[in-house]
């Protein structure tokens, strides 16, 4: 007979966004039964480990492609997982402070980055303006050889850098720490359907039966597949953006953004100290779309077409992004970056506007490092939907599809789902102690 396990409710993926939620859940709800399901043999092992993400704590503050009203709404979220670390012993080992900053060069970008740090500082206290003689002391390698007028944006020393899976991890272990709840982590489980059977649901694993009373579904682009097999979603495809990286010896004290061309819907090229590999600095990311749900992965082709659902209103998208010259440019460009003898030294042009004297002997291609993300298309509106997308069809189901800062955001992002669970469940929730422990 198969297994079956019975709990309120399953969260399926054990990424930031899976584990994030089932933390709250476990902390301050009354609920006793919660299970997360997790198709690998470990806790945040695809886009969540710092491998495949660019380990940084998005404020807001030196991301140019947010408005105010979003750097704000990220900057909130950011702060709760500061908040939630904090309180842990093991915070060193998950947050670290560097100096960050976004660099402008030449002339138009220093003025526009003059202008946003005015709109921006009255609400970033510790925000401040480099001039050339602050980037120098702060970051030599950046002013070396250089000849263009240059101004920086950012802040010395703040919490900016994040192993997630650590993060992943210590959510998972502080959630099982909890008095009178029943949190079963089930590891090398692959969800294969999802069903609805009266007022509960039905997840059919390679591991036997789970039933639960709500069912949350954060696997990335996954999520979407899951969502249109049960015939919700069916207004979004997905366009899987995967980005490489490269890394030289450790020319970096600290972050350094470039500013993010508004045309184009990926990030701009950035320099980090590398967590997960000591000694080197990591540049990127590139970003070139594949047809795959997860990098290094071709089973995942066949799905990422079922989640394309090509038709006329998905061509719309795609063609309004290849007619813009820029986008155009940069996509050829990012496709060059995977082709061998020639990325390096292609990309060796980009890194020079932070790293002047960069040198092509400096840069190695970091093999296996990088994720993929899932943009969403929005069918309705023929355009792109950048950022969180989530899919609630007000029954007892939700479905995550969390790119970037979706890490960052992940207890803003939990909390959202533990409300719509609250409010579904009628179940009992501790809204004061989170607000006091978490600051939301």
């Amino acid at each position: 007979m198969a297994t079956i396990t019975k709990c309120d409710v399953a969260i399926i993926g054990g990424g930031i966004s899976g584990t994030a939620l089932l933390y709250l859940l476990a902390k301050y709800t009354d609920l006793s039964n919660i299970c997360l399901v997790e198709k690998c043999q470990d806790i945040a092992v695809l886009n969540s480990h710092g491998r495949n993400n660019s380990q940084t704590l998005h404020c807001g503050d030196i991301e140019t492609n947010y408005s105010l009203d979003k750097a704000l709404e990220v900057k909130a979220t950011a702060d709760m997982v500061v908040k939630y670390l904090s309180k842990l012993p093991e915070q060193r080992q998950i947050l670290h402070k560097y100096s960050k900053m976004v660099l402008g060069v030449g002339e138009k970008e220093c003025e526009l980055l003059r202008k946003r740090y005015l709109e921006f500082k009255p609400h970033f206290e510790t925000l401040s303006l480099f001039e050339v003689n602050d980037i120098a002391r702060l970051e030599p390698a950046v002013m070396q050889g250089r000849t263009e007028p240059v101004v920086g944006m950012g802040v010395e020393n703040e919490y900016a850098a994040v192993d997630f899976q650590s993060l992943a991890k210590s959510f998972v272990e502080q959630a099982s720490l909890q008095d009178q709840k029943q949190i079963d982590i089930k590891l090398n489980t692959k969800v294969k359907r999802i069903e609805k059977n009266g007022e509960q649901y039905r997840v059919f694993t390679n591991k036997g039966l789970i039933e639960a009373r709500f069912v949350v579904v954060s696997a990335g682009g996954h999520s979407l597949l899951f969502a249109q097999k049960m015939g919700y979603g069916m207004n979004y495809s997905c366009l899987p953006v995967a980005g490489s990286f490269y890394f030289t010896p450790q020319v970096l004290n600290g972050k350094v953004y470039t500013i993010q061309n508004d045309v184009l819907p990926f990030a701009a090229i950035h320099g980090d100290p590398d967590l997960l590999v000591e000694g080197k600095t990591r540049f990127g990311p590139t970003a070139i779309i594949l047809p795959m749900l997860e990098r290094y992965n071709l089973k995942t082709v066949p799905e990422f077409f079922r989640v394309l659902h090509l038709d006329i209103k998905v061509m719309r998208v795609l063609w309004d992004l290849f007619k813009v010259a820029d986008v155009r440019n940069y996509m050829f460009k990012n496709m060059l970056f995977e082709v061998p003898f020639i990325r390096r030294r292609l990309f060796l042009r980009d890194a020079r506007k932070i790293i002047p004297q960069m040198k092509l002997n400096d840069l190695i291609f970091a093999h296996k490092v990088g994720g993929i993300r899932p943009v969403m298309i929005d069918k309705d509106h023929c355009k792109l939907h950048l950022g969180e997308a989530r899919i609630n069809p007000g029954n007892g189901i939700l479905f995550n599809m969390t790119p970037s800062p979706g890490a960052t955001s992940c207890l803003g992002n939990a909390q959202k789902d533990l409300l719509s669970i609250v409010d579904y469940l009628q179940c009992s929730f501790d809204q004061r102690q989170l607000n006091s422990d978490l600051g939301s």
